[in-house]
């Protein structure tokens, strides 16, 4: 699905030994036990690794079989967290249902500054249930920097030390209290410095969220 990605992750954190310093992810997107199994097998073989820190059951993909043989392999220490994903905010109900049923821990979802469904339930029950939240889609596939092209930062913008519009937007994420990380994808070494510097400095509180809500749909 991600190309090399993989691939690439384990030659180089192996190259340059950095496995220890590593956070790693990724994700299980087939039907079947077996199946399930062996496409999980080979990204512990591109990646280099015996242990994985968190793996996904992508898109809810035959969800149950995957996570039965995810929580076996946890008691056996091959993943050390186990969590659903999905991008659409139409599935939220089904994701809902799993974080109610299941003992995950993380799950990942579509939210931003224009996409706010989840704030209604699906974030404040992961915070409640103590699951960690994963963010895709923060930018909303670049969508959300054409509707403020030609426009300014608020000068208040400054209060949170935000020199960006793509920190703009990751701050708003990261500002929620339910929010454990968001995960822009970017090809570009300046656009992922920009992103990183996202996690650095002061975040709004929940006054200071709605304030850049209401700026971003006024434009």
């Amino acid at each position: 699905m991600y190309g090399t990605s993989e691939a690439v992750v384990g030659d180089l954190s192996q190259e340059l030994d950095l496995r220890p310093k590593l956070f790693l992810a990724t994700k299980v997107w087939t039907s079947g036990k077996e199946d399930g199994i062996r496409q999980m097998n080979q990204s512990f073989r591109k990646m280099k690794t015996d242990k994985m820190d968190l793996m996904q059951v992508h898109n809810l993909v035959d969800v149950h079989t995957h996570l039965e043989t995810l929580r076996n392999w946890k008691g056996e220490g091959k993943v050390k967290y186990i969590g659903i994903t999905h991008y659409m905010p139409s599935v939220y109900p089904e994701m809902i249902q799993l974080v109610k049923k299941e003992k995950l821990d993380f799950i990942q979802f579509c939210y931003n500054i224009r996409t706010r469904e989840a704030e209604k339930e699906l974030l404040p029950l992961a915070k409640d249930k103590g699951v960690a939240v994963l963010i895709n889609r923060p930018f909303e596939e670049g969508n959300l920097f054409y509707q403020v092209k030609g426009h300014a930062l608020p000068a208040w913008a400054g209060e949170y030390e935000i020199n960006s519009w793509a920190q703009f937007f990751l701050k708003f994420i990261l500002s929620h209290p339910a929010v454990t990380c968001a995960i822009p994808g970017t090809s570009q070494a300046l656009h992922m410095q920009e992103n990183i510097e996202a996690a650095t400095g002061k975040l709004p509180d929940e006054k200071g969220r709605e304030r850049m809500a209401q700026y971003f749909g006024s434009l």
